[in-house]
């Protein structure tokens, strides 16, 4: 009876390891340098600017939306650096496309938030020269909403919040980038 119960604790033990929320990108990948078309073109920096193709699979029981967020903890700044907060995102969806900064290319009823370069839309990685390689965190979140309740000109610090307190899971990918 022990190896049975114990047998039976295993499998679902691998059998909820095998679908945990997951996100994944043929753009980025975990630990890796970002590839120059996720690099600003701005403040010195002259890459494509342009976000990567995401996507995700075994969402939390319960989910209502998701968002995606792209954060570098690593900017000098005393609170890091938003480059894309994209919510609203429907439940059905299960990725997004490369380039995805337009109101076209995201899912119909999809907001993007303004991020720290002070745009609605994504903002490549572009790390003070000599800086350490920063961190760009990724994160697509399942949400038990199905619209966030934010203002129209919420801040980063504000979308941020209301991700963390309707949140059901997360699934992130961490690149790097310096020059």
């Amino acid at each position: 009876m022990k190896r049975i119960f114990v047998g039976v604790v295993s499998f679902m033990l691998l059998a909820g390891s095998a679908w945990a929320f997951e996100l994944s990108s043929p753009d980025v990948a975990e630990g890796k340098v970002l590839n120059m078309a996720q690099v600003a073109n701005t403040f010195g920096c002259t890459g494509g600017n342009l976000s990567p193709a995401l996507n995700w699979k075994h969402a939390p029981t319960g989910t209502s939306s998701f968002a995606v967020t792209v954060y570098d903890p690593d900017a000098p700044t005393g609170s890091g650096w938003w480059h894309w907060l994209a919510y609203d995102i429907p439940a059905t969806a299960t990725g997004l496309p490369a380039s995805a900064v337009g109101s076209a290319a995201l899912p119909e009823g999809a907001k993007q938030g303004r991020n720290d370069f002070g745009t609605r839309n994504f903002g490549g990685a572009c790390p003070p020269p000599g800086d350490k390689p920063h961190r760009y965190v990724i994160t697509v979140h399942a949400l038990k909403v199905d619209k966030l309740e934010v203002p129209e000109d919420a801040s980063a610090a504000l979308i941020g919040f209301m991700l963390r307190a309707t949140g059901l899971g997360t699934a992130k990918i961490t690149a790097k980038y310096s020059r």
